[in-house]
């Protein structure tokens, strides 16, 4: 009884402002409505025009193809500067603060820095391009062939947020391993294989979940750079289920939410039935 009433608060916010909200999502994408007026019942006919709909696939797969990438390009980076900087080389604490300093940064300053760098006409990128590779200035964000590519390298740069989290789960890690890793003979990259990576499993399947689920939900850089143009091919869900709300198309919208939820909880599920063994870390604590 003691433990219900510790849970209790969380269970109600839980319930308000999740569960309540999803349940009325959900109640709205089985009718026609446009935000004023009567609901009319419709069944799972929003259902059948979204997924017919090529937008919504297209933004789908970017949606995947963000995921992919923040969860396998961005941690391991994150990975590898951590386990650099756990071997404290000199000026790895300032090192650690420079890396972590993007995130402390709006992303609406980030977004508009980069929507700079990438100008056509005088962006530095191309300025490099122009005078020191001789190449033609590239419309990174208005030729559908590089915008995706353009606006997620903006992003997975940026990996001071999974950096911190490895870092500070690498330092409880006890040296006595290390330690007779070396009286064994075993060199870094044996160490950094064989001990760093092993009990870093647990934190790394966490980051790549968080990182996944940000991916899945991405929304503010790619609608600030170039609000899912050009010809849609920077699309995400969130754009799309934007500019549905914005047109009045609520049951539209909370049809395309409702599967945004499921895609993305389906998703971590199997990263988490993939990757998610036991942690090597908990169990020595216990």
């Amino acid at each position: 009884m003691p433990r219900l009433l510790f849970l209790l608060p969380v269970l109600v916010l839980f319930i308000g402002f999740f569960i309540y909200p999803f349940l009325f999502t959900l109640g709205t994408s089985l009718t026609r409505w446009r935000g004023i007026g009567s609901m009319q019942f419709n069944g799972l006919k929003n259902y059948t025009r979204l997924l017919a709909d090529p937008t919504f696939r297209l933004a789908m797969k970017n949606n995947l193809i963000w995921a992919l990438a923040q969860g396998f390009i961005q941690v391991p980076l994150a990975a590898l500067v951590a386990m650099i900087l756990l071997r404290q080389p000199k000026g790895w604490q300032t090192l650690r603060t420079v890396y972590f300093l993007p995130n402390v940064i709006s992303t609406v300053a980030i977004a508009m820095m980069w929507t700079a760098l990438y100008n056509v006409q005088y962006g530095f990128i191309n300025e490099v391009l122009v005078k020191f590779f001789k190449r033609e200035p590239i419309n990174f964000l208005g030729n559908p062939d590089f915008a995706l590519g353009a606006v997620i390298f903006q992003a997975v740069i940026y990996i001071g947020y999974f950096m911190i989290v490895i870092l500070a789960a690498g330092m409880n890690i006890p040296r006595e391993l290390y330690e007779a890793a070396e009286i064994d003979g075993a060199s870094v990259f044996q160490q950094e294989r064989y001990i760093t990576i092993p009990m870093l499993r647990g934190t790394l399947v966490t980051t790549v979940t968080l990182a996944m689920a940000y991916g899945i939900r991405h929304f503010e850089a790619t609608y600030l750079m170039t609000q899912g143009g050009p010809m849609h091919s920077t699309t995400t869900m969130g754009i799309d289920l934007y500019d549905k709300m914005d047109a009045l198309r609520y049951s539209d919208a909370s049809t395309e939410g409702v599967l945004l939820i499921i895609f993305g909880s389906v998703m971590i599920v199997v990263i988490r039935k993939i990757f998610g063994k036991s942690d090597p870390m908990s169990e020595m604590a216990q």
